[in-house]
């Protein structure tokens, strides 16, 4: 098996809330022997699982652990000389029984969406990339950037120019992707992803031989007011896993490709 294979396995492993929750279990496992360590440590997993739950705490890591970025303007991508824009897909639903054919998930629609407004208010081409991710369910049998070609078109009736539908992960998505823009000229790109997703993702795409000038949408940012922001929720969880997937995601490309 291909190391690229085991890595949704062991992001899984290393994130909350399986890492937390393996902690604990440990923890009261060596409380049979060493009372006192082992609730320490079961107490200290539990407490970094409701800490890590808290949307607020996603708030903070967002602006700590990760580079921030402002929203890319029009003015910019002209002054950037930018000549495409590319959107990265972000998963898809591979069975939507209400539509009978699979559809763009969360991050994928969002992404899409601000795209394509991107594209039109500038005047600029759109590229996706997006084939079956490593994590992909066994139900799929369509490549993300398939389905984001049919939703631009029907719902918003605008063609992608170029679209990239073998790549697995963010290193492929610019690997794959660069020879069908560099074929047509093109090396300056406004960049479509989640902001916390977009730190890493520069760098692939820079490694890749562009020019990035970053666009990003789905900021993590305040959602509820006072208490609320720092009481556990699964959005919050959410939100804290994808963080500090970036940032771990960022640390071992030193070593791994990103």
């Amino acid at each position: 098996m291909e190391l690229g294979a085991l890595k949704p396995l062991l992001t899984s492993l290393v994130m909350p809330p399986l890492s937390l929750l393996l902690l604990a279990f440990g923890g009261l496992f060596l409380a049979a022997r060493k009372k006192r360590g082992g609730i320490a440590l079961a107490t200290l997993a539990l407490a970094l699982l409701w800490l890590l739950s808290c949307h607020g705490t996603a708030v903070w890591l967002a602006r700590t652990a990760l580079q921030q970025f402002p929203p890319a303007t029009l003015s910019q991508l002209k002054a950037d000389k930018v000549q495409a824009v590319v959107v990265l897909g972000g998963g898809i639903f591979p069975q939507a029984p209400e539509y009978g054919q699979a559809q763009p998930g969360a991050a994928t629609a969002a992404r899409l969406r601000y795209g394509v407004w991107l594209a039109r208010q500038s005047g600029l081409p759109l590229a996706f990339t997006g084939g079956m991710g490593l994590a992909a369910s066994s139900a799929q049998d369509v490549s993300e950037a398939e389905v984001a070609a049919r939703l631009a078109l029907q719902d918003y009736g605008f063609s992608i120019r170029w679209l990239e539908s073998k790549s697995r992960d963010t290193s492929e998505n610019a690997r794959l992707l660069a020879p069908l823009l560099q074929k047509d000229g093109v090396q300056r790109i406004a960049l479509v992803t989640d902001a916390s997703h977009m730190p890493r993702s520069i760098i692939a795409f820079e490694r890749a031989g562009f020019a990035v000038t970053p666009a990003a949408t789905g900021y993590v940012l305040p959602a509820r007011n006072g208490l609320l922001e720092w009481l556990p929720s699964a959005s919050g969880l959410q939100a804290s896993q994808r963080i500090l997937h970036e940032w771990l995601g960022i640390l071992a490309g030193r070593w791994l490709p990103v």
